[in-house]
């Protein structure tokens, strides 16, 4: 009967600390929607630079990026939607101290997307854990606009990049945007976070761009330098075509916590991996009933081939692709490092396979511990430059 009394007692108090503890307002879906959390929703933006409760639109007509359009209303009245970036100037988007995660991003930049740097610090390191072109991490690589609707990231019309991926921190995020460009850019933006305790196993977001252009002997290295346990959960591709005919024939490979020359996943095709197939061709026949083949753009919740750039005619006249694939259903996990190579394969007139010379930019994204490997050198402007 005692025995019986205490594990009685032993189930209450899990129970308690159960309800003590709550809801932390992260890892959101419908089916938590309902819960009650004392996690504190904060959202930062020009208008409210600091986050803070009652700070926002505060800024008056003698500070204010629109304070000519404002100048009848004054303050309160949209006086600073906008920050002006400068050339060669480094902005801080946002710093937050204590602990928490960011759960949305929201902006809109002018100017030349691949000019334009996006870098995230957690917990004051010295090095960014996400260093990436900020259209390529938004799924727009190509500093033009297409539709993008997926789960983790939305590119909507006007040029709104939206980002859903959770970005935990323990004591401090700081965020920046350097204009590398030579003309000035405006960034309109909103960082929605949430202040709430992380859990101890909660891993830091990281993002690394790279660029192979053109490719050499035919093998794109997309990542080599992850240390550290963690997931990978997607991959972004800009990749411009050198040469006709059907370029995606190559096979991603994941080389994990040790391979060496054979990795451990292996995929069978560039299309298989972004989860289309047969050139993501469809066939359908012309007003003079000619059958006629056609590359076809697809965005869903996980995939997608976004963006197809078929050329003007004139000086822009390479082929162009964007494509994603989000792991949200399967992260690929390792616990020491992670390498990912993709081949640049095409076709031969006679049925062999080409090797080919293509430009491609790439972002990785992945969780992992920190502290993170050093990312590879920024290429510099004029090696971004679309050409």
């Amino acid at each position: 009967m005692r025995k019986f009394f205490y594990f009685i007692i032993f189930i209450s108090s899990i129970t308690n600390a159960q309800k003590t503890s709550g809801f932390n307002g992260l890892d959101m879906n419908p089916g938590n929607l309902f819960l009650l959390s004392n996690a504190k929703t904060r959202s930062i933006s020009p208008e409210n630079p600091t986050g803070e409760p009652g700070k926002g639109g505060m800024a008056t007509l003698e500070n204010g990026s629109a304070h000519y359009a404002a100048r009848e209303l004054g303050q309160g009245w949209k006086v600073n939607p906008f920050v002006v970036i400068k050339p060669k100037e480094t902005f801080t988007m946002a710093e937050i101290t204590g602990s928490g995660a960011i759960q949305h991003i929201w902006m809109t930049p002018t100017g030349n997307w691949r000019y334009s740097i996006l870098r995230f610090y957690w917990d004051d390191e010295p090095e960014p854990s996400v260093e990436v072109p900020v259209g390529a991490f938004f799924g727009a690589g190509w500093s033009s606009y297409a539709h993008l609707n997926s789960l983790m990231v939305t590119v909507n019309p006007g040029s709104a990049f939206n980002c859903y991926w959770v970005m935990p921190f323990r004591k401090k995020c700081k965020i920046t945007m350097t204009n590398i460009n030579t003309e000035s850019m405006t960034l309109y933006y909103q960082l929605d976070y949430t202040l709430t305790a992380v859990p101890d196993d909660a891993a830091y977001f990281h993002a690394q761009f790279r660029r192979s252009n053109p490719v050499k002997n035919g093998v794109c290295v997309l990542v080599d330098s992850i240390q550290g346990k963690g997931q990978y959960v997607g991959t972004y591709l800009a990749w411009g075509v050198h040469n006709n005919g059907w370029w995606g024939e190559g096979e991603i490979k994941f080389y994990m916590d040790g391979d060496t020359q054979f990795p451990t996943i292996n995929g069978t095709g560039t299309e298989d991996y972004f989860c289309g197939s047969y050139d993501f061709d469809t066939r359908k026949k012309n007003d003079a009933g000619a059958e006629t083949t056609n590359y076809t753009e697809f965005s869903t919740a996980y995939t997608g081939l976004p963006q197809v750039i078929r050329g003007d005619g004139h000086y822009n006249i390479m082929q162009r692709f964007g494509l994603y694939r989000w792991h949200i259903m399967d992260p690929v996990r390792f616990e020491k490092t992670l390498k990912i190579t993709i081949q640049d394969l095409g076709w031969r007139g006679d049925g062999r396979y080409l090797v080919q010379q293509s430009d491609i930019s790439s972002v990785v994204y992945w969780y992992q511990t920190e502290p993170h490997h050093s990312f590879p050198k920024l290429p510099s402007k004029d090696e971004l430059e679309e050409n």
